[in-house]
């Protein structure tokens, strides 16, 4: 989740497209919070790691 985030923003920022770079944005922070509750050892909707 973050690799698409990354790359919406990437691709968003290249473009100029506002909504890809929201989007992109938005997938990163979550993709970041669900590792860090994975590395903490929570386990985040039934599953322990998101790869």
């Amino acid at each position: 989740m973050i690799l698409i985030g990354v790359i919406l923003l990437v691709i968003g920022f290249v473009t100029g497209v506002a909504i890809l770079w929201t989007i992109g944005l938005i997938l990163a922070v979550i993709g970041a919070i669900l590792w860090i509750m994975g590395a903490m050892g929570h386990a985040v909707a039934g599953r322990r790691h998101y790869y």
